[in-house]
């Protein structure tokens, strides 16, 4: 099983994972004899589950560091109960989220749960209302969630805690699932409750083998950690801490005002005040692989485009990055694997990716670069776009599965961006599934790409031309590096090689 493998109890599972932890103290409180409902037999339960595992709790929280980096933990313990969730669950989940708000430090959870605990009834349930709100408002103060689900994962600790991150990580085989293996219906396919089938269906990120589990972590704390001014300071449950930069050339991140909590036994939950990071600086542009002439007609420019011997996003993407960590998956059931997302390193500083592969790009593959854009925004890390697709996937399915609102959701993204989006046009430019992912004002282009309103071929259609009409169609529609240069919409060619009749090349742009 995925939870042997990666060390059984929560402080096993800690240990494997950390190079330092220091346990928190958990809120004061306990629950009275067989608790709220008077389950009979709860209170002994209890006492075995203490004796069998040594704690107190299903959870442990504190003060770790993984791969160097600093964050706060959480750990289930799933022999406590079964990893359930009670009203003192809630209490450590909420300390561990305020802890994070207040040192501006990610939040990693490592998840091995079955749900809520039935012998406290709605008093239980009614804790994912605590972790959800929780969640929500350190989501507003800016830093980071890491999800690492273990086996097994389920109920309310997966539609929170798991599914709720930002970046979630799963176990090899690990069950993952909101239903649990006893409430499924029996003919259910039971490879949709692993997290291999939750990684087909988009709602995982990676699978991840123990072994790498440390080093995958810390990289992700490592790209996701926010570069805050520690001088300034932001409100959190009423109290100023540290944490948060202020001043000019910043972006601002709205905060939330709480709620009375009926679950809590003080008022002690989440309160950011706006919250800011500043502005990075642009993406640097990539260089091109190889150097290529200009396209002297715009057919040609097309031909280059499609040519299966130019570089692809992959070969980009390998020569930018020193280090470079995959998101993946839409949320909603899908992936788009001709997009690819993520974050890496680039000359020591995080830079998130949206990388199109040369194919269709699926509604999926939107809502995904929408989610990773979303992200860097309130990370305050500058964003990179490669543009290489023939145009949005138009057929049936495409348009069942949302093609519409996902690539809306897209520009979206880019428009409500904070932070630069620098895009680079690597191949076809087809049309709005195209520049539903490039940069409005941070555009480049490189010598063997094209971009263009619609493909020569269906703009010769629509107009009732002949196919030998179809280069001049190309021509007109002014779709060359150089003409997209020419015209404002490109900032600059990149990879141009001189022109063997000396013309003048195309005005070079900034850096991002």
């Amino acid at each position: 099983m995925a939870e042997r493998a990666a060390g059984g109890t929560a402080r096993a599972a800690v240990a494997a994972l950390t190079d330092d932890f220091t346990e928190s103290t958990a809120p004061v409180g306990d629950t009275a004899g067989d608790g709220p409902l008077g389950w009979e037999g709860y209170a002994d339960s209890r006492v075995r589950a203490t004796a069998r595992t040594g704690e107190q709790e299903s959870v442990v929280h504190g003060l770790a560091t993984v791969g160097g980096q600093r964050c706060v933990l959480i750990s289930f313990e799933f022999g406590f109960l079964g990893g359930s969730l009670g009203q003192r669950t809630g209490d450590r989940l909420e300390a561990a989220y305020e802890e994070a708000a207040r040192r501006g430090l990610p939040l990693v959870s490592l998840i091995a749960t079955g749900g809520s605990r039935m012998q406290e009834g709605m008093i239980a349930l009614t804790q994912l209302h605590r972790v959800a709100r929780a969640s929500a408002r350190l989501r507003a103060a800016g830093p980071a969630q890491i999800a690492v689900v273990r086996d097994p994962t389920t109920g309310g600790g997966w539609a929170t805690l798991g599914a709720g991150a930002d970046v979630i990580l799963a176990l090899p085989g690990a069950q993952v699932g909101f239903a649990g293996s006893r409430v499924r219906p029996p003919d259910a396919d039971p490879s949709a409750y692993t997290a291999e089938g939750q990684f087909a269906a988009g709602q995982v990120d990676a699978i991840v083998a123990p072994e790498d589990l440390r080093e995958t972590v810390g990289h992700w704390l490592r790209l996701l950690t926010r570069r805050t001014d520690p001088s300034a300071s932001v409100s959190v449950s009423g109290t100023s801490v540290s944490g948060a930069t202020q001043g000019p050339d910043v972006a601002q991140v709205p905060g939330a005002t709480p709620a009375p909590d009926a679950t809590s036994a003080s008022d002690t939950t989440l309160a950011p005040a706006p919250t800011a990071v500043p502005l990075p600086p642009p993406a640097p542009v990539p260089s091109a692989p190889v150097a290529t002439e200009l396209p002297r007609t715009g057919w040609d420019a097309v031909l280059r485009a499609r040519s299966a011997d130019r570089p692809r996003a992959h070969a980009y993407l390998d020569a930018y990055f020193a280090l470079r960590m995959p998101l993946s998956g839409d949320r909603c059931g899908g992936r788009d694997p001709g997009l690819l997302c993520g974050f890496g390193l680039r000359d020591g500083a995080p830079v998130a990716y949206v990388a199109q592969c040369g194919t269709a790009t699926r509604p999926a593959g939107y809502r995904t670069a929408a989610r990773v854009i979303r992200l860097a925004d309130r990370l305050g890390v500058p964003v990179l776009t490669l543009v290489d697709t023939p145009g949005a996937a138009n057929d049936a399915e495409a348009e069942r599965s949302g093609a519409g609102p996902a690539i809306a959701d897209a520009f979206a993204a880019i428009a409500a961006a904070r932070v630069p989006v620098t895009t680079l046009v690597i191949g076809e430019g087809g049309s709005g599934g195209a520049l539903a992912l490039a940069s409005p004002d941070r555009t480049h282009v490189t010598a063997d790409s094209y971009f263009s309103v619609i493909a020569p071929e269906l703009a010769a259609a629509i107009l009732k031309r002949s196919p030998d009409r179809v280069r001049a169609t190309a021509d007109q529609l002014r779709l060359r590096p150089q003409d997209l240069v020419e015209l404002g919409v490109a900032r600059s060619v990149v990879g141009a090689a001189p022109a063997e009749d000396g013309g003048v090349p195309p005005r070079e742009g900034g850096p991002g």
